[in-house]
């Protein structure tokens, strides 16, 4: 893509340490005819920390003017500008502004590429010592105690490595309602100033890990929490739910292979245990 095509650039910025930013950041800041900032003071000070100064415009563009100032952004990508949008850390839209721009710009089939780089969920999930081949992010559960107690136990059967934004002040509702919601004893790890001075990672237990929150902790905070253990089935089971779906006018093959991955079971035991049954 050439840098003189009309473009939404969405480019990661450092979590913590500013050496952490990928040289293209550099680049696009310097070159932008636009730059977006979610705090034009942070981005100024980043742009400090890289020795660089942009030759474009740079913006405000966050949660409070995101809705007024989008339409005028698409407008500007459209007549042919190359717009960078950065957020005070890590990837813009995900959990800071920035999916409103890009819905936009998809719907009138404009440009929208990234400059990759550093990622808090990513980073968190990989020193959280749990499972990594599947996971999901959260973002920031709901403040209100009742909002939050309802979207966690909807996750209780979630079996993939689940991982969440907190705010400090709520670390330890957050934590106490997980262990009521998961099972005190479900592993996590609180991540904490990632990639700062005082970076910590805290592993164990929610129910432990919420007693330990309760003194109180700083900074930015990933939690990241194991998925719950698969629903054993028994081949019995497996069997009626094979012949259900084949009575539905499923090939045998097809709902022994549908279930089996669903459950874990043999598809060859499946397979003959349904023609023995039938």
């Amino acid at each position: 893509m050439s840098s003189s095509e009309g473009a939404l650039v969405l480019a990661a910025t450092p979590i913590g340490d500013p050496a952490d930013a990928a040289p293209r950041l550099a680049q696009e800041l310097t070159d932008a005819p636009v730059v977006l900032a979610e705090d034009t003071r942070r981005t100024k000070r980043l742009c400090d920390a890289l020795g660089v100064t942009p030759s474009g415009t740079m913006l405000s563009y966050h949660e409070h003017n995101e809705a007024r100032r989008t339409p005028e952004i698409v407008e500007r990508i459209a007549a042919g500008e190359r717009v960078l949008l950065v957020t005070d850390a890590g990837m813009p839209s995900v959990s800071d502004p920035g999916y409103r721009l890009v819905a936009a710009c998809v719907e009138r089939d404009l440009a929208v590429t990234c400059v990759p780089g550093p990622s808090a969920v990513l980073m968190a999930l990989a020193v959280s010592g749990l499972p990594v081949d599947r996971f999901c992010f959260e973002g920031f559960p709901p403040r209100k105690a009742g909002e939050r107690s309802r979207m966690l136990a909807g996750l209780a059967d979630e079996q993939r490595t689940m991982v969440f934004f907190e705010a400090p002040h709520r670390l330890a509702a957050t934590l106490e309602a997980m262990a009521e919601a998961f099972g005190g004893e479900r592993r996590a790890a609180v991540c904490r100033e990632l990639t700062k001075t005082y970076e910590e990672v805290r592993r164990g237990g929610l129910a432990e890990l919420a007693e330990w929150a309760v003194e109180g902790a700083r900074g930015e905070i990933t939690v990241v929490v194991e998925g719950g253990a698969a629903e054993e089935v028994s081949l019995e089971d497996g069997v009626a739910t094979v012949l259900d779906l084949a009575s539905g006018g499923v090939r045998l093959k097809d709902a022994c292979a549908q279930v089996a991955e669903a459950t874990g079971l043999s598809k060859k035991a499946l397979y003959d245990a349904s023609i023995a049954a039938r």
